[in-house]
């Protein structure tokens, strides 16, 4: 498929997780909990809210809360300003929650990689792939 100019790439993470739908939005909505699986933040759930999120590398990311429906779906802004421009990002992180027999099924996107951006977009789907395995060892301790 050809590229279109301006189109944008996006990373797909999909998981089962043996756990409830409840307990899962609470991982992802909870600063506390946030913080164990993803970054530290001063995050809170509501439309409209903007906070960082602080990476172990230095890294800050300006974010905003831009959809919110209790047990289903999240999504936020995900943005990071740097020198190297192949590393700004404007995107957008969408998590959507259902239900299954044995637990929850998560479907995290990440959109908005350009296609000049081949070291942030593979970075992401490393890093998506480590914060959810994160994800489901806090959910397990927490049991």
């Amino acid at each position: 498929m050809n590229q279109q100019v301006g189109e944008t790439l996006s990373v797909v993470v999909e998981r089962e997780f043996a756990f409830p739908l409840e307990k899962l939005w609470r991982a992802l909505t909870q600063p506390h909990l946030i913080e164990e699986w993803l970054m530290k933040n001063d995050f809170k759930p509501a439309v409209g809210h903007r906070f960082n999120l602080r990476g172990d590398w230095g890294g800050v990311l300006d974010c905003e809360v831009l959809t919110i429906e209790p047990n289903k779906s999240l999504s936020y802004t995900w943005n990071f300003a740097n020198d190297d421009a192949a590393y700004n990002l404007t995107s957008v992180v969408t998590f959507t929650l259902t239900a299954t027999g044995t637990g929850t099924h998560l479907r995290m996107e990440q959109s908005g990689f350009r296609a000049d951006q081949p070291k942030a977009f593979g970075g992401a789907k490393f890093g998506w792939q480590k914060f959810l395995e994160n994800l489901d060892q806090l959910l397990a301790r927490n049991d």
